[in-house]
């Protein structure tokens, strides 16, 4: 069993940043992809950025403005959030799989989630 802790959520001005954490505890070696999902009110949950190895893959949506990395020695996984808008007003789910979970996007783990809001 893995658990996943996120942590680095709150308020974020328009422009500004934020940076997610999720640390991995349990059986990590049962992990290889990690991921970051949003879900803003009355909508789905989408992806927000994925990396499994040295690859990784971001929503439209966000490119250029977030950046996901991780530390293997560490179980973590980040999530940099540049430029916000008020449209990046979500809960974030960090979730984790094997190494078919990058490209099929079914995750065997979840976060409890982390509110972020983005406001002035």
């Amino acid at each position: 069993q893995v658990q996943l802790v996120e942590s680095g959520g709150g308020l974020g001005q328009p422009g500004g940043s934020l940076r997610l954490s999720c640390a991995a505890y349990g059986s990590i070696f049962t992990i290889y992809a990690m991921g970051w999902y949003r879900q803003a009110p009355g909508k789905q949950r989408e992806l927000v950025a994925t990396i499994s190895g040295g690859s990784t893959n971001y929503a439209d949506s966000v490119k250029g403005r977030f950046t996901i990395s991780r530390d293997n020695a560490k179980n973590t996984v980040y999530l940099q959030m540049n430029s916000l808008k008020p449209e990046d007003t979500a809960v974030y789910y960090c979730a984790a799989g094997t190494p078919d979970s990058y490209y099929s996007n079914k995750y065997d783990y979840w976060g409890q989630g982390t509110q972020v809001t983005v406001s002035s």
